[in-house]
């Protein structure tokens, strides 16, 4: 038997198997085509950063979303000749907030980036001899 009951601010809804063999009689709502934030990419075109852009990747509403938007904020609107030069101190207090989460926000280590780097590099000159043999015996 179905049924539903109220937890909080939760609503939770119990089905039986014979409640979903029956199609839905749900109605889709339509897109609203008047949304400003609909399609528009990272900026809007009033100049503004579109912070529900998925381009983002949520990183505007997490833990450290006030410190991303400021210093993505003073590196959008940044007017110095070396742009972004002058958000340093955002910049900082984003990844100091960063580093108190660092389950959400993983660092890539210095040594695995290293390591990459290092068989990237190792594979490199075995692919360009195994593409000179191919091309010797043909």
């Amino acid at each position: 038997m179905s049924y539903c009951r109220q937890e909080g601010k939760d609503r939770i809804i119990f089905a039986t198997k014979e409640d979903h063999e029956t199609p839905s009689s749900a109605e889709l709502v339509a897109d609203d085509p008047d949304d400003p934030y609909e399609e528009q990419g990272l900026i809007l075109p009033n100049g503004d950063i579109n912070w529900n852009c998925p381009c983002l990747g949520g990183m505007a509403s997490g833990p450290c979303g006030e410190q991303f938007k400021s210093a993505f904020s003073c590196f959008h609107y940044s007017t110095e000749e070396i742009k972004g030069s002058d958000c340093v101190d955002q910049f900082r207090a984003m990844q100091e907030c960063m580093q108190k989460y660092p389950d959400l926000y993983p660092q890539e280590d210095e040594n695995e980036e290293k390591e990459k780097s290092s068989k990237d590099l190792e594979a490199t000159p075995m692919e360009a001899s195994a593409a000179k043999e191919e091309k010797g015996s043909s």
